[in-house]
C-alpha cells in the first residue's frame, strides 16, 4: 500500500463496520440448560454470553419467535453474591470499612435486612443504602453523549422498571464511583431515597466470564426453582426451570489467547500463518472482550496489533482498522521507533520494545 493512501485511510471517519470478535448462533433443537451447555461447548465455545445491548441488539436480529435458553444460571449460594454496576464495563471495587464497604456506604449499610434479600442500592446525600429492588422510587439516568449526563426522574419505578427506563432513554443508570463523585451527579443528590445502578446477586455466565450486564423483564423475580436464564421473543430476559427443553443460542469465541512468549514480530508472523492477525480492538465493547481473555495470560502483558510508524510518527493497526479507540495508561511513553502495543492484565495499553516476549491475542 502507498504511504499517501495509508494516510488517508489513517485520517478517515470512523464509519467503518464493527467487526465483532464473537459470533452467535442460534439452535432450534429444544434442549435443558445443561443439554445445552454440552452442545454449545462440543461445536462452539460455550452458551451464549451477553455483554451490553448491542449483544441484545443481536440475539434479536433477525427476531426468533420462542424463547431461548442463554448461558446464565443462578447458582443459589447467598454468600458469594458481588455487588456490580449495571452500566457495563463499570467495575465495584469496594474499599475502606468492612465487610465489603465502600466510604459512600451509610452507616451499618450494606445490611441485607429482612425476609427478602436487599439486592438494589439506593442514595440520599451522598450515602448508599441497600433495599428491595421491588420499592417504587425516583432514580437518577446517565447520559454517555451531550452535554448534560444526569437526568433525575421523578416518576417512581422499581429497579428494574428504572434501569429499562435508563438504558431507553439515556445510557442506563447512574454507575461507578467516578459518575458518583462528580460535581454535576452531587448537584442532582437530593434528600429523598433514589436508585442508582449498583445492585448484588447470584447469577453468573456459563463461560465463566464477569460481565455484570443484565436485561431482565420488569416483573423479574428470583425463585429457588427456576434458575436458568432465556431470552424472551422481545430480548428481556427471564428464569425458567432449568429442566425445560428450548432451542438455545451459542457464541463462537473469535480471538484467542497464546500463551507463548514472542516477540511482537514473532507474534504477528504466528497468528497471519495459525489464524488471522494479531487482535484490533476499535471500541469499548472489543476492548472489554479482549481483557477477558489477557487477565489468563502468563505474562503480565500481551501483545496487541498496533505498532508505532516512525516515518508517519503515529500508531497504527496492522488490520488496516482505524484507530479510533485507545484505552492508554497514562504512563511516560518510550523513545524510539522499535515500539508496539501491549496490553496489561487489567486492560490498559502499554508502550513497550518490540523485542520483549510477550504472550500476545490473535484474530481467528
Amino acid at each position: 500500500m502507498q504511504w499517501s493512501l495509508f494516510v488517508l485511510i489513517l485520517m478517515g471517519q470512523c464509519s467503518f463496520s464493527t467487526c465483532h470478535l464473537y459470533e452467535y448462533h442460534f439452535i432450534r433443537e429444544g434442549q435443558s440448560w445443561e443439554e445445552a451447555q454440552s452442545y454449545c461447548r462440543e461445536h462452539f465455545t460455550d452458551l451464549a454470553t451477553v455483554s451490553d445491548m448491542r449483544d441484545v441488539e443481536r440475539l434479536t436480529n433477525p427476531p426468533q419467535t420462542t424463547d431461548a435458553w442463554i448461558g446464565l444460571r443462578s447458582i443459589n449460594e447467598s454468600d458469594i453474591k458481588e455487588w456490580q454496576w449495571s452500566l457495563p464495563g463499570e467495575k465495584y471495587i469496594p474499599t475502606g470499612c468492612e465487610p465489603g464497604c465502600a466510604p459512600e456506604w451509610a452507616p451499618s449499610q450494606p445490611n441485607n435486612r429482612g425476609v427478602n434479600p436487599q439486592n438494589c442500592v439506593v442514595i440520599k446525600a451522598s450515602k448508599w443504602a441497600d433495599t428491595h429492588c421491588s420499592h417504587s422510587l425516583k432514580f437518577i439516568c446517565y447520559n454517555e453523549t451531550g452535554e448534560q449526563k444526569y437526568f433525575v426522574i421523578d416518576e417512581p419505578k422499581n429497579w428494574l422498571q428504572a434501569q429499562s427506563y435508563c438504558r431507553a432513554h439515556h445510557t442506563d443508570l447512574v454507575s461507578g464511583i467516578t459518575q458518583i463523585r462528580s460535581e454535576e451527579f452531587q448537584s442532582k443528590v437530593g434528600r429523598v431515597w433514589m436508585w442508582i445502578g449498583l445492585f448484588r446477586e447470584i447469577w453468573s455466565w456459563s463461560d465463566g466470564k464477569n460481565f455484570s450486564f443484565r436485561h431482565w423483564e420488569d416483573s423479574f423475580v428470583d425463585k429457588a426453582s427456576k434458575t436458568c436464564a432465556m431470552t424472551k421473543p422481545h430480548g428481556k430476559w427471564s428464569p425458567d426451570n432449568c429442566t425445560d427443553e428450548k432451542p438455545f443460542y451459542c457464541y463462537d469465541d473469535k480471538v484467542i489467547l497464546i500463551k507463548e512468549k514472542k516477540t511482537w514480530d514473532e507474534a504477528l508472523d504466528y497468528c497471519r500463518a495459525n489464524h488471522r492477525d494479531l487482535v484490533s480492538i476499535t471500541d469499548r465493547h472489543q476492548q472489554r472482550w479482549v481483557e477477558k481473555r489477557a487477565k489468563m495470560a502468563d505474562t503480565a502483558f500481551v501483545w496487541l496489533g498496533m505498532r508505532y510508524t516512525c516515518t508517519l510518527d503515529l500508531w497504527f493497526w496492522v488490520s488496516d482498522r482505524l484507530v479510533c479507540y485507545d484505552n492508554w495508561a497514562q504512563e511516560e511513553q518510550i523513545e524510539g521507533c522499535d515500539r508496539a502495543t501491549a496490553m496489561k492484565r487489567e486492560g490498559k495499553w502499554y508502550e513497550r520494545r518490540e523485542g520483549e516476549s510477550l504472550n500476545f491475542i490473535c484474530a481467528l
